[in-house]
């Protein structure tokens, strides 16, 4: 079977604009997670992971900048870092290559900024606001610009779009219906209603997301993107391009539960089909990035998940949600997670669960190595976990590339 390796990455992120940004910044545990500067007073939260001082002019070309809402200047923008690294474009011939991005929420920017118009001033809705607001907007713009006429779409299937994308992908490239593919996901949600949204949730932290900690209150939301080039292992080798992780497995599963409420079992299924498509067992994994979004009830079922999955050794092995660095970003996180994962593994060190420092690990969730602190570690597999509302679960698996 096609071996399926990463050769290049990029970002649009809370705590980095590039990879080299992002991954500073997670490893010392500097936080994007800030107060919003034009907080609508009747919000009963304050901070958000805010992708800071973006020049989206700088990153669109004079065709781009009419047409690109936020959230697809993201994607444009990350993917131009992957293709730079990895020389993808240039290396296939452009039906060879897919795009298959994840975006849950589409252009929010541009949706409420016209829709506004409209409802409160009968204002002329601009005539593009329809390609602005497409989900798929993103993956059309950045086919375009590449040149990439392979497969190409854009999946949304809430917080788990990014990993079920890149899931996709890899099988795509794995079973040589593409020779490579650019995947990833982007979102710039944080707009009025959408924040308002969330909040009649009362799901969201009145301070900061603290994953798996005795006190933790809530998420926090974010923005930003986060986009791999992948190819088979053979063609990377055979053109010398420097290889950043290998993806082994994918797994999905729908807990068929509810729609906001989730049941340990699905998570549970996803994580051992993910495994099991590694040709790996559960004594193989070293470490997880989990969904872990601080909420009361995630936070809780993701962990009896992780105990289905492991047992006993649920207890020992290391865990660590960077979403108290970055927030959630939606359809995005899987995405900027398994980036964060990727770059555990490149360099022996996981990475730490921001927020425990005051109160730990809520001693309920049986999960005694929540990371404190960043652990240098060399596990042989790795998972990426991504579970959304509506029950719709995806993992990733992946190794240090060893060659």
């Amino acid at each position: 079977m096609t071996r399926v390796v990463i050769t290049g990455a990029g970002c649009m992120t809370p705590i980095g604009q590039d990879v080299a940004s992002f991954a500073e910044n997670l490893f010392t545990g500097r936080s994007g997670i800030r107060e919003m500067m034009d907080r609508p007073p009747e919000l009963h939260f304050s901070r958000t992971g805010t992708v800071e001082d973006f020049r989206q002019a700088e990153w669109l070309t004079a065709s781009q900048r009419p047409i690109a809402d936020r959230t697809s200047a993201f994607a444009i923008a990350a993917t131009r870092q992957a293709v730079s690294q990895s020389g993808l474009v240039a290396a296939y011939s452009g039906d060879s290559i897919a795009v298959i991005f994840g975006c849950s929420t589409g252009g929010r920017t541009t949706e409420e900024q016209e829709y506004r118009k409209l409802y409160t001033t009968g204002g002329r809705i601009h005539p593009l606001t329809v390609p602005r607001v497409m989900a798929s907007a993103g993956t059309s713009l950045v086919s375009m610009e590449h040149g990439c006429t392979g497969p190409a779409f854009t999946l949304t299937t809430a917080c788990a779009s990014g990993t079920h994308a890149i899931g996709l992908a890899f099988h795509l490239v794995r079973s040589d219906a593409a020779r490579a593919a650019l995947t990833g996901a982007h979102e710039a949600p944080l707009t009025y209603a959408f924040l308002k949204g969330w909040d009649s949730l009362h799901v969201v932290s009145p301070t900061a997301c603290r994953p798996f900690a005795a006190d933790r209150d809530g998420m926090t939301l974010g923005e930003g993107a986060a986009v791999f080039a992948i190819e088979a292992l053979e063609s990377a080798v055979a053109r010398g391009a420097e290889i950043l992780g290998e993806i082994v497995g994918f797994g999905m599963s729908s807990d068929a539960h509810h729609i906001t409420q989730p049941n340990p079992a699905g998570p549970a299924a996803a994580m051992l089909r993910a495994i099991e498509d590694g040709h790996a067992t559960p004594d193989e994994v070293g470490y997880i990035n989990a969904h872990g979004t601080g909420t009361d009830v995630n936070d809780r079922v993701e962990a009896e998940a992780m105990h289905r999955v492991f047992g006993e050794r649920a207890r020992t092995l290391s865990i660590s949600s960077t979403k108290g660095l970055h927030g959630h970003a939606i359809g995005a996180s899987g995405a900027m997670e398994l980036l964060a994962t990727v770059l555990a593994l490149r360099r022996n060190l996981l990475p730490a669960n921001a927020g425990l420092a005051e109160t730990g690990v809520d001693p309920a969730l049986g999960l005694d190595r929540v990371l404190l602190a960043n652990e240098p570690a060399s596990p042989g597999l790795a998972l990426s976990s991504s579970f959304a509302f509506g029950g719709l679960n995806a993992v990733l698996a992946v190794r240090r590339f060893e060659g």
